[in-house]
Protein backbone atom coordinates (compact mmCIF):
# COMPACT_ATOMS: atom_id res chain seq x y z
CA UNK A 1 0.00 0.00 0.00
CA UNK A 2 1.28 3.46 -0.87
CA UNK A 3 4.01 2.13 -3.17
CA UNK A 4 3.98 2.27 -6.92
CA UNK A 5 6.05 0.94 -9.79
CA UNK A 6 6.35 1.82 -13.46
CA UNK A 7 6.24 -0.89 -16.12
CA UNK A 8 7.03 -0.25 -19.77
CA UNK A 9 6.30 -2.18 -22.92
CA UNK A 10 10.02 -2.86 -23.21
CA UNK A 11 9.83 -4.66 -19.86
CA UNK A 12 6.93 -6.74 -21.15
CA UNK A 13 8.88 -7.75 -24.24
CA UNK A 14 11.53 -9.34 -22.04
CA UNK A 15 9.18 -12.22 -21.17
CA UNK A 16 9.82 -15.34 -23.19
CA UNK A 17 7.11 -16.64 -25.58
CA UNK A 18 6.88 -19.81 -23.50
CA UNK A 19 5.78 -17.70 -20.51
CA UNK A 20 2.84 -16.45 -22.56
CA UNK A 21 1.87 -19.99 -23.52
CA UNK A 22 2.19 -21.27 -19.95
CA UNK A 23 0.08 -18.39 -18.59
CA UNK A 24 -2.72 -18.95 -21.12
CA UNK A 25 -2.67 -22.72 -20.64
CA UNK A 26 -2.97 -22.30 -16.87
CA UNK A 27 -5.87 -19.86 -17.35
CA UNK A 28 -7.72 -22.20 -19.73
CA UNK A 29 -7.22 -25.11 -17.34
CA UNK A 30 -8.44 -23.13 -14.33
CA UNK A 31 -11.48 -21.55 -16.03
CA UNK A 32 -12.77 -24.48 -18.04
CA UNK A 33 -11.33 -27.80 -16.92
CA UNK A 34 -11.85 -27.87 -13.17
CA UNK A 35 -13.58 -30.93 -11.78
CA UNK A 36 -17.13 -30.86 -10.38
CA UNK A 37 -15.80 -29.85 -6.94
CA UNK A 38 -13.78 -26.98 -8.40
CA UNK A 39 -10.47 -28.80 -8.08
CA UNK A 40 -7.70 -28.65 -10.68
CA UNK A 41 -6.74 -31.34 -13.20
CA UNK A 42 -2.99 -30.84 -13.61
CA UNK A 43 -2.59 -33.96 -15.76
CA UNK A 44 -4.42 -32.11 -18.57
CA UNK A 45 -1.88 -29.27 -18.60
CA UNK A 46 0.50 -30.75 -21.23
CA UNK A 47 -2.38 -31.25 -23.68
CA UNK A 48 -3.77 -27.76 -23.09
CA UNK A 49 -0.29 -26.24 -23.41
CA UNK A 50 0.24 -27.93 -26.77
CA UNK A 51 -3.12 -26.59 -28.00
CA UNK A 52 -2.30 -23.07 -26.76
CA UNK A 53 1.04 -23.10 -28.59
CA UNK A 54 -0.70 -24.24 -31.77
CA UNK A 55 -3.30 -21.49 -31.35
CA UNK A 56 -0.62 -18.84 -30.82
CA UNK A 57 1.19 -19.94 -33.96
CA UNK A 58 -1.84 -20.31 -36.23
CA UNK A 59 -4.54 -17.93 -34.99
CA UNK A 60 -2.86 -14.83 -33.55
CA UNK A 61 -2.29 -11.90 -35.92
CA UNK A 62 0.09 -9.17 -34.77
CA UNK A 63 -0.89 -5.77 -36.14
CA UNK A 64 1.27 -2.64 -36.21
CA UNK A 65 3.68 -2.74 -33.26
CA UNK A 66 1.91 -5.34 -31.13
CA UNK A 67 3.71 -8.43 -29.83
CA UNK A 68 2.65 -11.76 -28.26
CA UNK A 69 3.64 -10.78 -24.71
CA UNK A 70 0.75 -8.30 -24.66
CA UNK A 71 -1.48 -11.35 -24.15
CA UNK A 72 -0.20 -11.34 -20.57
CA UNK A 73 -2.45 -8.37 -19.81
CA UNK A 74 -5.42 -9.66 -17.79
CA UNK A 75 -8.20 -8.62 -20.18
CA UNK A 76 -6.40 -9.92 -23.27
CA UNK A 77 -5.39 -13.13 -21.50
CA UNK A 78 -9.00 -13.88 -20.59
CA UNK A 79 -10.16 -13.20 -24.15
CA UNK A 80 -7.45 -15.50 -25.47
CA UNK A 81 -8.39 -18.26 -22.99
CA UNK A 82 -12.02 -18.04 -24.10
CA UNK A 83 -11.03 -18.36 -27.76
CA UNK A 84 -8.72 -21.31 -27.08
CA UNK A 85 -11.49 -23.11 -25.21
CA UNK A 86 -13.96 -22.49 -28.04
CA UNK A 87 -11.40 -23.92 -30.46
CA UNK A 88 -11.07 -27.01 -28.28
CA UNK A 89 -14.85 -27.47 -28.24
CA UNK A 90 -15.14 -27.04 -32.02
CA UNK A 91 -12.34 -29.53 -32.53
CA UNK A 92 -14.12 -32.10 -30.34
CA UNK A 93 -17.43 -32.15 -32.23
CA UNK A 94 -17.57 -35.96 -32.24
CA UNK A 95 -17.34 -36.19 -28.45
CA UNK A 96 -20.01 -34.92 -26.00
CA UNK A 97 -17.64 -32.68 -24.03
CA UNK A 98 -20.16 -29.98 -23.07
CA UNK A 99 -22.79 -30.09 -20.35
CA UNK A 100 -25.21 -27.25 -19.60
CA UNK A 101 -25.37 -25.74 -16.12
CA UNK A 102 -29.10 -25.22 -15.57
CA UNK A 103 -30.64 -22.59 -13.35
CA UNK A 104 -32.08 -24.26 -10.24
CA UNK A 105 -35.25 -22.14 -10.56
CA UNK A 106 -37.14 -20.97 -13.66
CA UNK A 107 -35.28 -23.48 -15.81
CA UNK A 108 -37.96 -23.32 -18.53
CA UNK A 109 -39.50 -20.01 -19.61
CA UNK A 110 -42.78 -19.21 -21.34
CA UNK A 111 -44.35 -16.42 -23.38
CA UNK A 112 -47.45 -16.77 -21.20
CA UNK A 113 -46.16 -14.32 -18.60
CA UNK A 114 -44.82 -11.62 -20.93
CA UNK A 115 -46.44 -8.30 -19.98
CA UNK A 116 -44.65 -4.95 -20.22
CA UNK A 117 -45.04 -1.34 -21.37
CA UNK A 118 -42.64 0.26 -23.84
CA UNK A 119 -42.04 3.65 -25.44
CA UNK A 120 -40.16 2.11 -28.36
CA UNK A 121 -41.68 1.63 -31.82
CA UNK A 122 -43.57 -1.65 -32.14
CA UNK A 123 -44.59 -4.13 -34.80
CA UNK A 124 -48.06 -5.68 -34.51
CA UNK A 125 -47.68 -9.44 -34.77
CA UNK A 126 -49.91 -12.05 -36.37
CA UNK A 127 -51.67 -13.88 -33.53
CA UNK A 128 -51.40 -17.15 -35.46
CA UNK A 129 -47.61 -16.90 -35.43
CA UNK A 130 -46.67 -15.07 -32.24
CA UNK A 131 -48.05 -15.41 -28.69
CA UNK A 132 -46.99 -11.83 -27.83
CA UNK A 133 -49.06 -9.01 -29.33
CA UNK A 134 -46.20 -6.70 -30.36
CA UNK A 135 -42.50 -6.75 -31.15
CA UNK A 136 -40.69 -3.92 -29.34
CA UNK A 137 -38.16 -2.74 -31.91
CA UNK A 138 -34.55 -1.86 -31.25
CA UNK A 139 -34.11 -1.13 -34.97
CA UNK A 140 -36.03 -1.18 -38.24
CA UNK A 141 -34.13 -4.34 -39.10
CA UNK A 142 -36.00 -6.23 -36.39
CA UNK A 143 -39.34 -5.19 -37.90
CA UNK A 144 -38.17 -6.43 -41.30
CA UNK A 145 -37.14 -9.76 -39.80
CA UNK A 146 -40.52 -10.15 -38.05
CA UNK A 147 -42.27 -9.62 -41.40
CA UNK A 148 -40.07 -12.24 -43.05
CA UNK A 149 -40.67 -14.76 -40.27
CA UNK A 150 -44.42 -14.37 -40.53
CA UNK A 151 -44.22 -14.95 -44.30
CA UNK A 152 -42.32 -18.24 -43.96
CA UNK A 153 -44.47 -21.36 -44.16
CA UNK A 154 -41.91 -23.30 -42.10
CA UNK A 155 -42.26 -20.96 -39.09
CA UNK A 156 -44.79 -22.36 -36.64
CA UNK A 157 -44.30 -19.63 -34.03
CA UNK A 158 -41.77 -17.00 -33.06
CA UNK A 159 -41.21 -14.36 -30.38
CA UNK A 160 -39.00 -11.34 -29.83
CA UNK A 161 -36.88 -12.16 -26.81
CA UNK A 162 -37.93 -9.39 -24.44
CA UNK A 163 -39.11 -9.91 -20.86
CA UNK A 164 -38.85 -13.68 -21.37
CA UNK A 165 -35.91 -14.06 -19.01
CA UNK A 166 -34.01 -16.00 -21.69
CA UNK A 167 -30.31 -15.13 -21.51
CA UNK A 168 -27.01 -16.79 -22.42
CA UNK A 169 -24.04 -16.19 -20.10
CA UNK A 170 -20.75 -15.18 -21.70
CA UNK A 171 -17.45 -13.62 -20.67
CA UNK A 172 -15.79 -10.51 -22.07
CA UNK A 173 -12.48 -9.15 -20.83
CA UNK A 174 -12.66 -11.67 -18.01
CA UNK A 175 -16.03 -10.40 -16.74
CA UNK A 176 -19.33 -12.30 -16.71
CA UNK A 177 -22.21 -10.89 -18.77
CA UNK A 178 -25.61 -12.05 -19.99
CA UNK A 179 -26.51 -12.05 -23.67
CA UNK A 180 -30.14 -11.52 -24.72
CA UNK A 181 -30.63 -12.88 -28.28
CA UNK A 182 -33.13 -11.11 -30.55
CA UNK A 183 -35.58 -13.83 -31.60
CA UNK A 184 -36.56 -17.41 -30.83
CA UNK A 185 -38.22 -19.22 -33.74
CA UNK A 186 -39.88 -22.65 -33.73
CA UNK A 187 -39.25 -24.00 -37.21
CA UNK A 188 -40.48 -27.11 -39.01
CA UNK A 189 -37.26 -28.26 -40.68
CA UNK A 190 -38.59 -31.58 -41.90
CA UNK A 191 -38.72 -33.52 -38.63
CA UNK A 192 -42.47 -33.07 -38.30
CA UNK A 193 -44.74 -30.87 -36.15
CA UNK A 194 -43.81 -32.68 -32.94
CA UNK A 195 -40.08 -32.14 -33.35
CA UNK A 196 -39.61 -28.49 -34.25
CA UNK A 197 -36.21 -26.83 -34.39
CA UNK A 198 -35.74 -24.01 -31.85
CA UNK A 199 -33.77 -21.45 -33.83
CA UNK A 200 -32.14 -18.53 -32.00
CA UNK A 201 -31.70 -15.57 -34.35
CA UNK A 202 -29.44 -12.58 -33.78
CA UNK A 203 -29.80 -9.55 -36.04
CA UNK A 204 -26.35 -7.99 -36.44
CA UNK A 205 -25.64 -4.48 -37.62
CA UNK A 206 -22.32 -2.97 -36.60
CA UNK A 207 -19.71 -5.59 -35.74
CA UNK A 208 -18.40 -5.01 -32.21
CA UNK A 209 -16.17 -6.98 -29.89
CA UNK A 210 -19.03 -7.71 -27.47
CA UNK A 211 -21.24 -9.00 -30.31
CA UNK A 212 -18.48 -11.32 -31.51
CA UNK A 213 -18.14 -12.78 -28.00
CA UNK A 214 -21.91 -13.25 -27.65
CA UNK A 215 -22.29 -14.97 -31.01
CA UNK A 216 -19.28 -17.22 -30.47
CA UNK A 217 -20.57 -18.35 -27.07
CA UNK A 218 -24.09 -19.02 -28.33
CA UNK A 219 -22.87 -20.92 -31.39
CA UNK A 220 -19.97 -22.97 -30.01
CA UNK A 221 -20.85 -23.44 -26.32
CA UNK A 222 -24.51 -22.89 -25.42
CA UNK A 223 -26.18 -24.58 -28.40
CA UNK A 224 -24.05 -27.76 -28.37
CA UNK A 225 -24.41 -28.08 -24.58
CA UNK A 226 -28.21 -27.83 -24.65
CA UNK A 227 -28.43 -30.24 -27.59
CA UNK A 228 -26.24 -32.76 -25.80
CA UNK A 229 -28.48 -32.48 -22.72
CA UNK A 230 -31.33 -33.72 -24.91
CA UNK A 231 -34.14 -32.64 -22.61
CA UNK A 232 -35.10 -29.35 -24.27
CA UNK A 233 -35.59 -30.29 -27.91
CA UNK A 234 -33.30 -29.37 -30.78
CA UNK A 235 -31.62 -25.96 -30.88
CA UNK A 236 -29.64 -23.99 -33.45
CA UNK A 237 -28.16 -20.51 -33.65
CA UNK A 238 -28.11 -18.17 -36.65
CA UNK A 239 -26.70 -14.68 -37.08
CA UNK A 240 -28.41 -12.58 -39.74
CA UNK A 241 -26.67 -9.56 -41.22
CA UNK A 242 -29.22 -8.86 -43.96
CA UNK A 243 -32.85 -9.13 -42.75
CA UNK A 244 -34.15 -8.49 -46.28
CA UNK A 245 -32.61 -11.83 -47.28
CA UNK A 246 -33.53 -13.60 -44.03
CA UNK A 247 -35.74 -16.24 -45.66
CA UNK A 248 -32.94 -17.44 -47.94
CA UNK A 249 -30.40 -17.30 -45.12
CA UNK A 250 -32.57 -19.38 -42.79
CA UNK A 251 -33.44 -21.96 -45.44
CA UNK A 252 -29.85 -22.26 -46.64
CA UNK A 253 -28.53 -22.69 -43.11
CA UNK A 254 -31.19 -25.15 -41.94
CA UNK A 255 -31.55 -27.33 -45.04
CA UNK A 256 -28.02 -27.37 -46.48
CA UNK A 257 -26.15 -29.53 -44.04
CA UNK A 258 -26.28 -27.40 -40.90
CA UNK A 259 -29.24 -29.14 -39.32
CA UNK A 260 -28.86 -30.24 -35.71
CA UNK A 261 -29.68 -33.81 -34.73
CA UNK A 262 -30.15 -33.26 -31.00
CA UNK A 263 -26.84 -34.93 -30.15
CA UNK A 264 -24.32 -32.40 -31.35
CA UNK A 265 -23.84 -28.84 -32.43
CA UNK A 266 -25.27 -27.04 -35.41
Amino acid sequence: MGEHSIHTLDDLKQHRPNEVAFLLAKLVLTKYFSDEQGGSRPWLFPQVLAIVKQWLAACVTLKDNTFPQMLMFTALANDAADKVYQSIVQGSATQPVLKPVLQPYDTVGSTRYVDFDTTRPTYLTNADRCHVSHVALDSSWEATLAERLEAMAEVRRYVKNQSLGFTIPYTLNGEQHHYVPDYIVCLDDGHGPNDLLNLIIEVTGERKKAKVAKVATARTLWTPAVNQHGGFGRWAFLEITDPWDAVNTIRTTVYNGNRTNGKGSV
